[in-house]
């Protein structure tokens, strides 16, 4: 069958996921197709390569030979679910996650015909009672928030604010660009571009963002570039704004990371607009409702202070 990669694509883009490992020869060519063959963004890229790095890891030790695709069987994706949950105590959803991209890759294997069958396909992935994902209190975004007034890190204050008002992906925010930003007198709202899936959407800006964003755009460096949020060396990168997060995490005893302020956004929405999450979906760019209810779940905490007035 005919590649659907070039030679030269071949060798550069699989980047020796299996660097190190006890791996068949063309198995690194065949990550490098499939990655090839679909339009994944880099956070994606990077999660496939590392899932299915782990996976081959744990085959090369688990039956002591080298880890060649022909030779999965269902038995190994099963013992690998069990040594991840059961052995690394790793969480459900990284679990499932790997479960899902491994299943992923050997369809398409199935499809280019490397494979006769997907050794993956009817091993089931770890169900879990769902939890609203955790935000942010009001306490530690104030506490933030002061934070940054007091070191008069404008910059700072425009990112965070973004994040908390429009619960925009860290992807969103690098690739905003300075037309599709919107500011009046009474209203505002920004275009993310780039969303995941590539889809595009328009986000309303509340005031307390748009007058953060304002006044970053009056004291941002004069460049070439079109992005909105741009550094010494150029545009800000999700690196630069994930080494942002650990500086403040420092400062104000808060663990930080970009995804918690769309967390913060989705769980404090709901609460301030009587729990429309036919709108919130449309804010974060959701197709599926159901990935938008998990928001309007209890947290961890919130099913501990119920248990605990439970009185017989």
């Amino acid at each position: 069958m005919v590649s659907d990669f070039r030679p030269d694509e071949r060798r550069n883009s699989h980047d020796n996921v299996f660097e190190g490992l006890l791996v068949g020869a063309e198995e690194a060519s065949l990550v490098a197709g499939y990655l090839t063959a679909h339009d994944f963004s880099p956070h994606t890229r990077r999660a496939i390569k590392n899932d299915l790095r782990k996976f081959a890891r744990w085959f090369t030790e688990a039956n002591l030979e080298p880890f060649a695709v022909k030779r999965v069987t269902l038995r190994d994706v099963t013992d690998f679910r069990s040594c991840l949950h059961r052995d690394k105590r790793q969480a459900v959803a990284s679990v499932n996650r790997a479960l899902v991209l491994i299943r992923r890759f050997f369809d398409w294997l199935v499809r280019q015909d490397h494979v006769e069958a997907n050794p993956a396909k009817l091993v089931k992935e770890l169900r879990r009672q769902p939890l609203a994902p955790k935000g942010l209190e009001r306490a530690e975004v104030r506490r933030l928030i002061r934070e940054i007034e007091l070191r008069q890190d404008i910059r700072a204050g425009a990112i965070f604010s973004l994040m908390l008002y429009t619960g925009c992906r860290v992807s969103d925010l690098v690739n905003l660009e300075l037309p599709d930003v919107m500011i009046g007198e009474r209203n505002g709202s920004v275009v993310f571009r780039h969303g995941k899936g590539n889809k595009q959407r328009t986000v309303p800006l509340p005031l307390p963002a748009r007058s953060a964003i304002q006044s970053y755009l009056e004291t941002r460096p004069q460049i070439e570039s079109t992005n909105v949020f741009v550094g010494e060396r150029g545009p800000i990168t999700d690196c630069g704004i994930r080494a942002l997060c650990r500086k403040y995490s420092a400062l104000i005893g808060v663990h930080l990371h970009p995804h918690i302020f769309r967390h913060s956004m989705a769980k404090q929405f709901l609460a301030d607009n009587g729990n429309d999450i036919v709108s919130l979906a449309q804010i974060l760019g959701h197709e599926n409702m159901q990935t938008t209810s998990r928001y309007s779940q209890r947290s961890g905490e919130q099913l501990g202070e119920a248990a605990e007035r439970l009185i017989y």
